[in-house]
């Protein structure tokens, strides 16, 4: 039980993540230290699953899929997005600031933890870490194509929305802003319940699911040291994003209005600096916080 309401809380992170413009919930998983396990949950629902399904044999598959801790988290992730979308709604237009300053600081700081997870730092975990953070700042900088209903394309546009929801530094609609289809696809399609785009969509974020998950669990396996570097590097690539100091370029879709670049600039010095770099300070904490209470809980169940 005690597990249960901890993983309850990790996928309530990774709700107000998601909730937040920018932010992949794939980063809490791997500052909460869920990310492995969260990808091998998802990996697991294979052709044994379904076999363990048909057959009846469902304690078995209730074990092979690990659903509680998929009921857990994916629950937490529900409650967050449901409690808290408004709140953050609040938050952003009063005290912009001061929010991107805490989740500036809270993901400044876990670049450090996530990165020392790695366990040997040689030349190409070193190029990894390099490429990671590179394709993560080309990301946020990239101009938005143009609207594409190309059922090839849009399956593309499924594979790589659910994988950069999964991956951390990367946020699912930001990448469909950036492939040109975020109207089409979230506002147009869904408010129509269009199937025609809709449906190549979804076969692309199921294979592709499915796929990455199968893809980044045997990179972690094999190649973790490059897997876990490339993955730090991403984190710190999103650190633009987050940048408190910035003119949100927007587009509007429908009622929504999504961010598609930024303006960053330098702050001045005056009262909003010292309270944002307090809030900055506050994010380095709750991480370094969590992490504390985390490896003060390991010897317990060992």
């Amino acid at each position: 039980m005690k597990e249960f309401i901890s993983l309850i809380f990790k996928g309530m992170a990774m709700g107000a993540a998601n909730v937040i413009p920018g932010v992949s919930g794939g980063t809490i998983a791997l500052i909460t230290g869920i990310f492995e396990r969260l990808i091998n949950a998802i990996k697991s629902f294979d052709l044994t699953a379904i076999k363990l399904l048909f057959s009846g044999k469902i304690k078995e598959l209730i074990k092979y899929i690990d659903f509680w801790f998929l009921v857990s988290v994916f629950g937490g992730i529900g409650i967050a997005i449901i409690s808290l979308a408004h709140l953050f709604e609040f938050l952003f237009k009063s005290y912009p600031v001061y929010i991107w300053s805490f989740f500036f600081g809270l993901v400044l700081a876990s670049v450090y933890f996530v990165g020392k997870t790695v366990k040997k730092w040689n030349l190409s975990v070193i190029i990894s870490f390099i490429v990671g953070t590179a394709v993560a700042i080309s990301i946020s900088v990239l101009t938005p194509a143009s609207e594409n209903s190309g059922f090839f394309y849009l399956i593309i546009c499924g594979v790589v929305a659910i994988c950069s929801m999964i991956l951390p530094g990367l946020s699912g609609s930001f990448v469909l802003i950036l492939l040109g289809n975020y109207q089409l696809v979230m506002i147009s399609a869904v408010s129509e319940l269009n199937i025609a785009i809709l449906a190549p969509v979804a076969i692309g974020a199921v294979v592709g699911l499915i796929a990455f998950s199968h893809g980044l669990s045997w990179l972690l396996k094999k190649f973790h040291n490059q897997t876990i570097s490339t993955l730090t590097g991403f984190i710190l690539g999103s650190l633009g994003i987050l940048w408190p100091w910035k003119n949100v370029l927007t587009q509007t879709f429908g009622e929504k209005v999504k961010p598609v670049g930024y303006d960053w600039f330098l702050p001045t010095v005056n009262t909003e600096l010292f309270i944002a770099v307090l809030f900055i300070i506050l994010g380095i904490l709750a991480i370094w916080l969590t992490e504390y209470l985390g490896s003060k809980s390991e010897p317990a169940k060992e």
